[in-house]
């Protein structure tokens, strides 16, 4: 019998994820505690995020938000924070790509796109709209959207 060890545990390759801005938020702006696992998980590299330009540059336009009354200064640490620990993908795939539902809210589509094209295996989210597709369960096969809460409570 194979003893659980460091060495083992190492050699598991980590979730590969994509946040979706509101859980960006979540975590670097507000530090939810609810969520601080799930950023302990990132930055310990049990998951790996990804993100691409236009998904960074969401969570990059959210974090001016007057309503968050971040300075610049905070807006950039929040970006270095998550940035530091964050795989940025920026290759399309090639040949024939799997096919998705429209989300009824067009601004999270990139989402979708970006978990497909990087073969993801969690879409994280908070959002409404991505959440009444993973009810559907039209994307079987490609990965799940789920939330922050049940993401957790998988690992």
């Amino acid at each position: 019998m194979l003893a659980f060890t460091e060495t083992a545990f190492s050699s598991i390759a980590p979730k590969r994820v994509v946040l979706d801005t509101n859980v960006l938020v979540s975590l670097y702006v507000f530090a939810d505690s609810r969520f601080a696992p799930l950023r302990a998980r990132i930055e310990g590299g049990e998951w790996q995020a990804i993100t691409n330009d236009a998904c960074r540059g969401e969570f990059r336009r959210v974090l001016a938000y007057p309503m968050f009354a971040m300075t610049e200064e905070q807006q950039c640490d929040a970006l270095a924070t998550y940035g530091a620990h964050v795989t940025h993908f920026a290759n399309p795939p090639q040949g024939a790509i799997a096919a998705l539902p429209r989300c009824s809210d067009r601004d999270d589509q990139k989402f979708l796109e970006l978990a497909r094209d990087s073969t993801a295996d969690w879409l994280v989210t908070a959002d409404k709209a991505l959440l009444r597709l993973a009810r559907r369960d039209r994307l079987r096969g490609l990965f799940r959207i789920l939330t922050p809460e049940t993401a957790l409570a998988e690992m």
